[in-house]
């Protein structure tokens, strides 16, 4: 009892019920600025915590580094906190033509092409976002995002490099396969964190920003690149803000 959690730093009372989870350190300090009295609580590694308010509630920004398995043991060691609630803010890739740089995806599902989800759940277990957390986010984004599912995979340069590996046929296959089905975008985190979620009985959802889509480039298609997440980070907040003022007292 009253043991700083290993990987992220932080112990009882650090970290609020509701978290932000961006991948990128750098980016939590422009996350807390739109939380009032916002606080650096720890940096530890790829994990830098934050901690203040939104609308009088205690609300943490923890970033959770690239890939699955840094950001299930930030979700892990959250949860033993007692934080219950989680919103992903990230960066992907649009996969569907109709998802352009620029853009912000809701993230309902993820197809699970990386490792750490699978030593959470059998495969046949679907990665899937918490209803009223992404409902809240639906809402906040007032039709300006796409929502469906996306797709998260271990390997960055398998995706943008694909015929560099020993396994391109099998990866070109896959990318093929999430085409046809209208997967939405790429990125890395969704898939774990939505499992571990539901391993751990706790809510989670995602936001991301679209930096660009390399099919709409490749049909000719105009296509900007955009890496700030400001908009990404706005629907979120505003979600937040849905759910603690539907949430407060229970």
């Amino acid at each position: 009892m009253g043991e700083k959690q290993f990987h992220i730093q932080c112990g009882p009372g650090d970290v609020g019920r509701y978290c932000i989870l961006p991948g990128d350190p750098g980016r939590c300090e422009q996350i807390a600025a739109h939380l009032t009295d916002a606080k650096c609580i720890a940096s530890n590694r790829e994990y830098v915590t934050y901690t203040g308010l939104l609308d009088g509630v205690p609300v943490s920004v923890v970033s959770t580094g690239i890939g699955g398995p840094s950001a299930a043991i930030a979700m892990e060691e959250l949860v033993a906190l007692g934080a219950d609630t989680f919103i992903r803010v990230g960066s992907c890739g649009g996969i569907d033509l109709a998802v352009e740089g620029g853009d912000c995806v809701i993230a309902t599902a993820a197809v699970r092409q990386e490792g750490t989800s699978r030593e959470y759940a059998p495969l046949a277990f679907p990665a899937v976002a918490d209803f009223v957390v992404t409902q809240a986010l639906a809402s906040a984004a007032n039709r300006n995002a796409h929502i469906g599912v996306i797709q998260s995979k271990d390997s960055f340069y398998g995706q943008h490099n694909p015929e560099s590996m020993a396994t391109s046929e099998a990866l070109n296959e896959q990318w093929s396969a999430w085409k046809k089905l209208g997967v939405l975008a790429s990125e890395m985190e969704c898939a774990a964190l939505f499992t571990v979620a539901a391993t751990r009985r706790v809510r989670c959802g995602a936001v991301l920003q679209v930096f660009w889509n390399q099919e709409r480039r490749a049909e000719g298609l105009e296509d900007e690149t955009c890496t700030d997440c400001e908009v990404a980070i706005k629907i979120c907040i505003d979600a937040l803000k849905l759910l603690i003022d539907s949430e407060q007292g229970l």
